[in-house]
């Protein structure tokens, strides 16, 4: 990767391989940048200026091919050799995660994950194998994990953070609804669903009194 590239734009690459696995599945051949930008809610220009960071172009008759589209975006996102991940935290939240993550996307898998009640030790759930806190440090070692989700209550999770930073991960999707801190080398993403929901709410409530609801 010679170019600095943000964490918008893989965010957007990702949103658009997602809609092109849609286009796929029901048949499409080829899209303007332009007709991608409308499914998700871009502009044609800011669809360009990405395609151009994955190297890709299309053709000004044609547009984009879906598939080799596809293909360019993945072999942007995804390492050759696959990443791994563990997961912290296999409670609801975290099984959903599990089943939602099992089998999609082979390169970004869930290789271990990690409780501290005795009852989920040695289960397979959902594919995946759960292990004791203890165990932590040597399995993500050994295993070559660089990525961790962490879906631990708040209260726990920066403990959390810092055995797996410890152990040698490089990435945190973090659930819990805290701030981590973390070594500078390591990419932290927050996940807050409280907020997120919140602010869903407040511009649902906007909108209900701009059309004259309650």
């Amino acid at each position: 990767m010679n170019q600095p590239v943000s964490g918008k734009t893989i965010g957007r690459l990702s949103l658009y391989r997602r809609v092109l696995y849609g286009l796929l599945a029901e048949g499409e051949r080829n899209i303007f940048s332009h007709q991608l930008a409308v499914l998700v809610g871009g502009t044609a220009a800011q669809v360009r200026r990405d395609m151009m960071a994955v190297g890709y172009t299309g053709s000004p008759t044609r547009g984009y091919d879906v598939q080799d589209l596809t293909d360019s975006i993945g072999r942007f996102l995804d390492s050759p050799q696959g990443q791994r991940v563990a997961l912290v935290g296999v409670g609801n939240l975290g099984r959903a995660l599990l089943a939602y993550f099992s089998g999609r996307r082979p390169k970004l898998a869930i290789e271990a994950a990690f409780d501290t009640d005795p009852a989920k030790f040695g289960r397979v759930i959902h594919g995946c194998r759960c292990h004791p806190m203890e165990d932590l440090s040597s399995l993500v070692k050994e295993s070559g994990i660089t990525v961790g989700i962490i879906t631990v209550p708040a209260d726990q999770a920066q403990a959390v953070a810092d055995k797996l930073c410890q152990a040698g991960v490089l990435g945190l999707l973090n659930f819990a609804p805290m701030r981590l801190w973390t070594p500078s080398v390591v990419y932290v993403e927050d996940i807050d669903m409280t907020m997120s929901l919140e602010k869903v709410a407040f511009f649902a409530r906007q909108r209900a009194n701009e059309k004259g609801g309650v």
